[in-house]
């Protein structure tokens, strides 16, 4: 099969003309303290490109931008482009000639873009640079590249002149991958933290590359039964502690794990395997590191210049000018390069409602109203929906999915209909309320139904994921296991209980890595899972749990074809609140494919417990979250339950079934 490559192959430079730290290689320009004004001798930026830029609507900086290995008038070298429009001064400095901020200065371009560039002869990929700026005031900078595609591996900070050329193989998953990434296919997500998935056996600080992620990772997921990986922000960040949420290279993979190239072969492992890769995106801030985009000219060059909106309180980093055209094509350009040159399935938003919201954890005076004297950033809202649009239209069939917290209308709505275009919303409240009330012994949680009940008042105003995050792992919250009541095996039970409750309710899934087989510690971002935890009978039934909810998900069209409808969902017995026993159904396309799902939230079984069903017919248990090689107690229906005219609730048929302690069954009829 011919392999379909993202770039064409860049121009490699010749050994034998690389320079040394003894003859400096000179710049095709003299250095001067005030370059003259000139569009320089080569340049990848045509008068459409600038427009566009300059508009706030160039969707592809990243072929212009940035170090690019080229030829031109028949020798190799790099071309470097940097927007500085508040720089007198700027030169390019690294290795090859020891960091001299003389040697090698650029041109600023005669259009007033603020656009400096330069091509510098016998330099290539591999070489480590930085930007030397000298601001109007004279106030002297070095500054990563915001465009490159490698970095120095932390603590150091320079860019690193790279490419994202790859010959991909994932040919089959790429022209499929749209039954895939549909709305009305299963989509069971596995979140995921590079660094702390998994680390080297015989060296626990060690951090695994990428070839070695991907050789633990596919046969794990695939065995596992998820649909697709989430990673929480793989682009280069400095600081371990952030999780990846302070960004500093915006258009890197993060050098920790490898090149950009060894990621691109992890995720095209991934499809190879039928798993599709969602990515962590991070518009909404970035942190005041030195080398960084703060005050990157020597201005507020990115970040908003009234710190009412350019500061976020609650991270202690900086927030993007949204509404300067240069920042939003920044943007734009940024979240597409992830979808076209790494392959990438969709976009995961982080922190949506921090953007839509000017007053967003701030006090009274903090913040400035919009001109309409409103609290929504009309700025956001216009580049979000721009995003969404550019998405639909060049990736039609990949997904972006916004975590977002609050009742915004129309987050997972289309444009064209007034809304903000994302494919998806995670659902918040769901989450928030679930886990409060599972959390409760189960003797007081039949005063707390509507916690459970009440996420199907607005379940279908949004296209809902379920999410069971990192968020809510940390920080004194437990783990998902240590959340629950009860003794050992209660707490397990719940688990699985809670799980299958997941697996049964409308809306997609996402579950974040560890809680699939009851990691009993908290997440800590820099040491491993604890996998040794599978040797052990509650964990591994755990574990074989997760993996028959997602064989059932993905095999019983009934929940997932109507996700996003009412007509999915049917609620039958909601007011048992004495024996705490809830009952639904799930519908699909096909009446036959209809699921009746049953859940006790207390460790008392019931017997011959009875419920009124939709139609007349044998009904067959298809799950059990109390099977034995789940670690449950076996309390199971092994045989079809004929209905019987008997009205119950509100039905004409009904029937008789064993309930588990804690558990879940599903039940399907059968011809």
């Amino acid at each position: 099969m011919a392999k379909r490559k993202t770039t064409t192959p860049p121009a490699q430079p010749d050994p034998s003309t690389q320079p040394t730290t003894s003859e400096p290689v000179i710049a095709e320009s003299a250095p001067a303290e005030t370059p003259t004004h000139t569009d320089g001798p080569y340049s990848r930026f045509t008068d459409f490109d600038i427009h566009l830029f300059r508009a706030g609507k160039h969707q592809r900086l990243y072929e212009k931008f940035g170090s690019h290995v080229v030829e031109h008038n028949g020798v190799i070298g790099t071309y470097f482009a940097v927007w500085a429009p508040s720089a007198r001064y700027v030169a390019v400095i690294g290795n090859f000639n020891g960091w001299d901020k003389s040697s090698h200065s650029l041109h600023v371009r005669w259009d007033s873009s603020g656009i400096w560039e330069g091509f510098i002869p016998h330099i290539g990929k591999g070489e480590t640079y930085k930007y030397f700026i000298v601001h109007e005031s004279g106030r002297e900078l070095e500054k990563g590249d915001p465009y490159a595609h490698w970095w120095e591996v932390p603590p150091k900070t320079a860019s690193v002149v790279w490419d994202t050329y790859y010959e991909w193989n994932d040919q089959e998953w790429m022209a499929n991958r749209h039954t895939k990434n549909a709305l009305n296919a299963p989509i069971s997500v596995y979140e995921m933290h590079l660094s702390s998935w998994r680390r080297d056996p015989s060296n626990p600080e060690r951090e695994l590359s990428y070839n070695e992620i991907a050789d633990a990772l596919v046969p794990y997921v695939q065995d596992m039964g998820f649909t697709h990986v989430e990673f929480m922000p793989i682009m280069q960040y400095p600081y371990a502690p952030s999780w990846g949420y302070q960004i500093t290279g915006y258009y890197a993979p993060s050098s920790r794990f490898g090149t950009p190239q060894d990621f691109m072969q992890l995720v095209e492992r991934l499809h190879q395997a039928g798993i599709g890769v969602f990515l962590d995106w991070v518009p909404s801030h970035f942190p005041g590191d030195a080398h960084g985009l703060y005050e990157f000219d020597g201005s507020h060059l990115y970040e908003h210049p009234d710190m009412r909106k350019g500061y976020h309180p609650d991270w202690k980093s900086y927030v993007f000018n949204y509404g300067r055209p240069e920042v939003r094509s920044f943007l734009l350009s940024n979240g597409l390069f992830w979808l076209d040159r790494c392959h990438a399935d969709g976009l995961r938003v982080d922190a949506v409602a921090s953007m839509l919201y000017l007053d967003y954890s701030r006090n009274a005076g903090e913040w400035e109203p919009n001109v309409f004297g409103g609290r929504e950033n009309l700025d956001v809202i216009s580049l979000i929906k721009e995003l969404n649009e550019a998405v639909y239209k060049e990736f039609p069939d990949t997904q972006t999915i916004a975590e977002e917290s609050t009742a915004f209308p129309g987050v997972s709505r289309p444009v064209y209909t007034g809304g903000l275009g994302f494919g998806m919303k995670w659902m918040m409240g769901w989450m928030n309320d679930t886990l409060r009330y599972f959390e409760r012994d189960p003797a007081f949680r039949k005063y707390h139904q509507d916690e459970l009940t009440f996420s199907t008042i607005y379940a279908f105003t949004e296209n809902f994921m379920l999410p069971l995050s990192h968020d809510e792992v940390v920080y004194g919250k437990q783990s998902l296991v240590g959340k629950m009541p009860g003794d050992e095996w209660q707490r397990f039970a719940n688990l699985r209980l809670l799980f299958s409750y997941m697996f049964t309710h409308s809306g997609t899934k996402l579950l974040f890595m560890g809680g699939e087989f009851g990691q009993t510690s908290e997440w800590k971002f820099d040491t491993s899972l604890d996998w040794h935890l599978l040797e052990h009978g509650p964990h591994k039934g755990m574990a074989a749990c997760v993996k028959a909810l997602n064989k059932l998900y993905k095999s019983e069209p009934a929940l997932y074809e109507r996700s996003f409808s009412p007509d999915g969902f049917e609620w039958i017995d909601t007011t048992d609140r004495e024996n705490t026993v809830v009952t639904y159904c799930r519908n699909g396309n096909n009446p036959e494919d209809s699921l009746l799902i049953v859940l006790n939230m207390t460790p008392i079984p019931r017997s011959n417990y009875r419920i009124g069903v939709p139609s007349a017919g044998s009904y067959q248990e298809v799950f059990n979250s109390d099977a034995t090689e789940f670690y449950g107690s076996g309390v199971a229906n092994t045989s079809p339950i004929a209905s019987e005219e008997a009205t119950w609730h509100g039905r004409s048929q009904s029937i008789q079934v064993n309930v588990p302690p804690l558990g879940a069954v599903v039940l399907k009829i059968v011809k």
